[in-house]
């Protein structure tokens, strides 16, 4: 029977049948094979979710990996049969900022696919072809249900536009730090520092490219020219700016608790430093990282730790928000 997990209100969640979409006019149908937990995922269920960027009831999903099953009128039929992963945001298409290629900025509101729209907690997801981004034939879907989060970091990497033998830095281990490793090894940097809480990533911080590891008690160097924050607190956001150069590119990708006390104003001006944002991943970043999985480049599955059904929903939720140093990322898979 085809099922799907439903949040009905904060804490609330049942499995029920899943009934699958048929495709419109531009959409396409997709056999869903792995979708990932994220803190954005905890957010929704634990009722944390910025108001305004969730709608109850809705099937939770936005980090997901499939097979096209079906296509509506107007999408070409080469579609059907192809392994794709998805953007999330549904923008408009029609505003500035989408013209300019900024669809996670569109002026019409926010849309997103597992926080507004349905999601990929079920059998099938049906949306908006356009957003669909075609996997090679070979490509392993397991690993590309990763890509979503990988397609952030890309968009943080973009931003940085870290030279090669530049000094680069990345605070924080969890999964967007793995993968910002990977993206700023990719740019042949001079030095690759990992700074985070867990000691027990130094290894896979290593085989993903990095030179140098520290705990944020340990005395950190200084003068990077490019830092990219991965781990969604204010502390860590203070820690990276504390280890560029004057004049140093900051990225941002961790969004902290409200009311966090933030960066030190004068210290930004005094210091020159160029400071950006990351919310979500707009199409240049995810045919970015679509490119670069392809190519071989990002190794997606060492940070996949559990696998469940959707019965396990529950479970999964507990195990990505245990802290438990063998919980990397969790998957569902319908």
């Amino acid at each position: 029977m085809s099922t799907a997990v439903v949040v009905e209100a904060p804490g609330e969640h049942r499995l029920t049948a899943h009934e699958p979409v048929p495709p419109a006019a531009g959409e396409a149908q997709v056999r869903v094979h792995a979708v990932g937990i994220c803190g954005s995922d905890r957010e929704l269920y634990e009722g944390n979710r910025p108001e305004g960027y969730v709608r109850y009831p809705l099937t939770p999903g936005h980090e997901w990996s499939g097979t096209v099953a079906e296509v509506g009128a107007g999408v070409p039929a080469g579609l059907v049969g192809r392994k794709v992963v998805g953007e999330g945001f549904r923008n408009c298409q029609v505003c500035d900022r989408c013209h300019a290629g900024e669809t996670t900025l569109c002026t019409a509101g926010y849309e997103e696919t597992g926080f507004t729209q349905p999601g990929a907690m079920a059998t099938t997801l049906t949306l908006p072809a356009r957003l669909l981004h075609v996997l090679p034939d070979e490509a392993d879907l397991t690993a590309a249900a990763l890509l979503e989060p990988a397609a952030c970091v890309a968009a943080a990497a973009l931003k940085a536009g870290a030279r090669p033998g530049e000094r680069v830095a990345v605070v924080g281990t969890g999964t967007l730090g793995m993968f910002a490793v990977q993206f700023l090894r990719a740019g042949s940097p001079a030095e690759l520092l990992v700074v985070g809480t867990r000691p027990d990533r130094d290894k896979l911080a290593r085989t993903f490219g990095a030179t140098d590891f520290r705990t944020k008690d340990q005395e950190l160097p200084a003068d990077f020219d490019v830092v990219i924050e991965t781990a969604g607190s204010a502390s860590a956001a203070r820690t990276a700016a504390s280890l560029l150069r004057r004049g140093g590119r900051l990225v941002l990708t961790g969004i902290p608790a409200p009311g966090a006390e933030g960066l030190d104003p004068t210290d930004l001006v005094v210091r020159q430093l160029e400071v950006h944002t990351v919310f979500g991943a707009p199409p240049e970043a995810w045919a970015h990282t679509v490119r670069v999985f392809g190519a071989g480049l990002l190794s997606p599955l060492p940070l996949v730790t559990h696998e469940l059904p959707l019965s396990g929903f529950a479970e999964a939720i507990e195990l990505a928000g245990s802290g438990d140093p063998a919980v990397g990322k969790v998957l569902l898979r319908p």
